[in-house]
Order: structure tokens, then C-alpha cells, then sequence
């Protein structure tokens, strides 16, 4: 039986041992070779998992000298809680979770590691998300493919039926889909509505929205001045920070391209400093709280401000916020994916990557910028990263596949009128 999950995402983020980068990357190289098998991780193993990947964020000097450490990060999306996810992560991986954490700093010396070893050693490295987006909340890997294989059933069923279904009156085909659904042992469970959150998260969610928006009203007068001041520092910020135009060296963007558009889904990393200075650092910290406010009770139900081609993204500060990494899977090319946001939500990519150094120039915060076409699409692939190993559950459905074949399964259930029929069965 269904029950409703929701979704958790899961960072970790490990210092990788300065002599075992070349190892590790040759490790990861063998994984991705064969991602749903290999001896490491095997991910075709993996049941509640949406997204997962592995990439290497090598070291770096800091506006200040400080050397950052490189790190070997791993990201995935899961149904459930987070300590679900990272049990299985465990379960599944065995003694490849010691294979591949053993080049990274402080993992245990005594191999095989136990179980609990290997737990703690991650979950001390977990990283939270300051932005996690998730399409759909609530909808399972379980429901995806689920809904999936029901469209194609009924499809093969519509193929099969002749002329008199496919032509025929749109009740009587709807009643024959239905009946044909309803006879299939492997496919009646679709006859069953979609399950609905529960009473405890729907209030969970209601309390944190409701409490900082009152809080934000009550300090609406001391807000608005600190609001106008901070609007000045920004200006002087924008006059003065450095934009150069910058394009991506032809060696990276082949790198890039040579791990994109196998499949309907594409991911996307990418990864920089912040500008230098605590009032950036501030922003930045202020302006991803907002997002990830937007996100989780705003954007949370296939549509991010218009953009509905993204299955999860993700943003996390690291260094004490002088790094962010930026990644998402989503939809079509990389060029139609970055024209989409500058289409259509130009002023949020000014809001949260303008305090990166090195952007396009910005006005207010949210004007100018991604505007300038060429040199934002410079500038993010500049900074784009290859994705080491990637997998996803799911990689030959697009998020509008999905929001249909959930809409199929919905029409299963319930009265339609003639028109709603008609419209149902053009789905098909």
C-alpha cells in the first residue's frame, strides 16, 4: 500500500587526502563506467533514491591565503528522512563505501570499518542545503514509475483495442480503461488516489511559514531602514566589484559536453567564490534563506517561477561561506536550461549568484546580470564542474512525462464530465 513520504536531501562533504586525489578520481572514473552495477556503490540497488552523484571540488586559496582543502562531495535525493537514505547508502555500498572514503581524511585506519564506523564517519560530514527545491514534494521514486508503467499499459492496451477505442465515444473509452486497469492485478493499485500528506506535516509546514512571516511584519519598522541602508552598501558594492568577461576554455567545455544529453535528463554543477567581504557574505547567507523559505512553501509543486524543467536543485555554502556550489538535474540541453532561467527568472539568478565573484555586473540586485546573455552563459560555464558519477531513477521521463502520467492515473478515479474525458484521453 502507498503511504506518503516526503523528500530529504543529503550532502556530504569529506577533505580528501592531498596524495589520493589522482586515485580517487581514476575510483570514481570506474564507477561511473557502470552506474547502476559497479562493485563500489551500485545504484540500480538503490530503492528511494531520486538523484545521487559524486564530484571532486579541488583545493583553493582563498581571497585571504587560507588554502581550502579539496573534497569528494556526494549528493542524492531520497524519500524519506535523511538517516533512512544514508542507512541504505551504507547497506548497499558494503565494503565499497571503505574503498572509496579511505582516500579522504580521518576515515577509519582498521578495514573493513563496521557498519556504525562507516555511519558516523558520514553522518559527521554531513553538510546541510541552504536551498534544497524539490519539483514535487511528496511524489516517490515508487509513484514515478509506478504511474510510468500504468501510462504505458494503457497506451499498449489503446494500440491493441482497434479503431472502437481509439475513435469511440470518450466515456465509453474511459470506462474501458478503467475496467482493463481495474482487471490487471499488476496495475489496480493506479485505481487508488495518490496518497495526501499527513494532518502532522501539513501543520509542521504551516508553523514554519506562518511564524518567520508574523515575525517579519513585528519588525517591519526597524527592517525597512536597515532595508534602505543595506540597498546603498549594495550599490557602492556593485560600482566598485570587478565583471570581467569571461569565456569557458574549449578543453572544459568539451569536458562538459562529453557528459551531457544521453538521456532526456541532463545535471549541472557549479561551483566558486563568494565575493570578498563579510557584507557579500551576509547577502548571500540572507538571500538563500529567502530562497529556500520560497522553495519549500512557495515552489514546491512543479513550477520554480516559471521554470518547470527542474527535478531537484540545490545550493550549499562551505568554508564558512566562501564557497557555494550550485547543482541540479533537470530537463533538455544546457543551453536551453540556461536560457529558460534568463527568460524567465533573470532577477532570482541576479539575487543569488551575483554575490559569486566574477559575475556580470548587477544593478539593485536584481537588474542587469544574467541579462547580459553571453556573459552570464560565460561566466556559469566557466564555473560549471564535471558531475564524476551521476545517476537517476528515472532518467527517460521529463518532468512534464511525470506531471501527466500522474494526471492519467489521477483521471483512473472518480466522475468526469464528457469535456474533462475528452481532455483526460489526449493525455494518452
Amino acid at each position: 500500500m502507498e503511504r506518503w513520504r516526503g523528500q530529504s536531501e543529503i550532502t556530504i562533504v569529506t577533505p580528501v587526502k592531498p596524495e589520493a586525489m589522482s586515485a580517487l578520481g581514476e575510483l570514481l572514473g570506474a564507477m561511473a563506467r557502470d552506474v547502476l552495477g559497479n562493485d563500489v556503490l551500485p545504484f540500480g540497488r538503490l530503492t528511494n533514491t531520486h538523484f545521487a552523484r559524486f564530484f571532486l571540488l579541488d583545493s583553493a586559496q582563498a581571497h585571504d591565503g587560507i588554502q581550502l582543502p579539496a573534497y569528494l562531495i556526494s549528493m542524492s535525493d531520497i524519500d524519506g528522512r535523511p538517516e533512512e537514505g544514508l542507512a541504505e547508502l551504507v547497506d548497499v555500498g558494503g565494503n565499497g563505501i571503505d574503498h572509496l572514503y579511505s582516500h579522504c581524511i580521518g576515515y577509519p585506519t582498521a578495514l573493513p570499518a563496521s557498519r556504525q564506523a562507516r555511519l558516523e564517519y558520514l553522518r559527521a560530514h554531513i553538510v546541510r542545503a541552504d536551498v534544497n527545491y524539490v519539483n514535487t514534494i511528496g511524489r516517490t521514486v515508487q509513484q514515478i514509475r509506478g504511474e510510468a508503467e500504468v501510462r504505458e499499459a494503457i497506451e499498449d492496451f489503446l494500440d491493441r483495442g482497434g479503431p472502437e477505442l481509439v475513435g469511440g465515444n470518450p466515456s465509453a473509452v474511459r470506462a474501458a480503461i478503467r475496467e482493463f486497469v481495474t482487471s490487471d492485478g499488476r496495475l489496480n493499485w493506479a485505481l487508488t488516489p495518490a496518497p495526501a500528506p499527513p494532518l502532522a506535516y501539513r501543520v509542521r509546514e504551516l508553523v514554519h511559514f506562518v511564524v518567520p512571516v508574523i515575525l517579519g511584519l513585528l519588525l517591519l519598522p526597524v527592517l525597512v531602514p536597515v532595508l534602505l541602508v543595506w540597498l546603498v552598501v549594495l550599490r557602492l558594492h556593485e560600482i566598485r566589484d570587478p565583471s570581467p568577461l569571461v569565456k569557458p576554455d574549449r578543453a572544459h567545455l568539451d569536458q562538459l559536453r562529453a557528459l551531457e544529453d544521453y538521456t532526456v535528463q541532463n545535471q549541472f554543477i557549479a561551483a566558486g567564490f563568494l565575493k570578498s567581504g563579510w557584507f557579500r557574505r551576509v547577502t548571500a547567507v540572507v538571500i538563500l534563506w529567502l530562497v529556500g523559505f520560497g522553495a519549500r512553501h512557495l515552489f514546491n509543486n512543479g513550477n520554480l517561477a516559471g521554470v518547470k524543467t527542474i527535478h531537484f536543485a540545490r545550493w550549499i555554502l562551505l568554508d564558512g561561506a566562501v564557497r557555494s556550489v550550485f547543482v541540479s538535474n533537470y530537463d533538455g540541453s544546457t543551453e536551453s536550461y540556461m536560457d529558460d532561467f534568463i527568460d524567465k527568472v533573470a532577477w532570482a539568478l541576479n539575487a543569488v549568484f551575483s554575490n559569486g565573484a566574477g559575475y556580470p555586473a548587477t544593478r539593485w540586485l536584481l537588474f542587469g546580470g544574467a541579462r547580459d546573455e553571453q556573459a552570464f552563459k560565460g561566466f556559469l560555464r566557466t564555473h560549471q564542474l564535471p558531475t564524476q558519477v551521476w545517476y537517476a531513477a528515472y532518467d527517460q521521463l521529463s518532468a512534464l512525462n511525470i506531471v501527466d502520467n500522474a494526471k492519467i492515473r489521477a483521471g483512473l478515479n472518480g466522475d468526469m464530465t464528457e469535456l474533462e474525458t475528452q481532455k483526460w484521453l489526449r493525455l494518452l
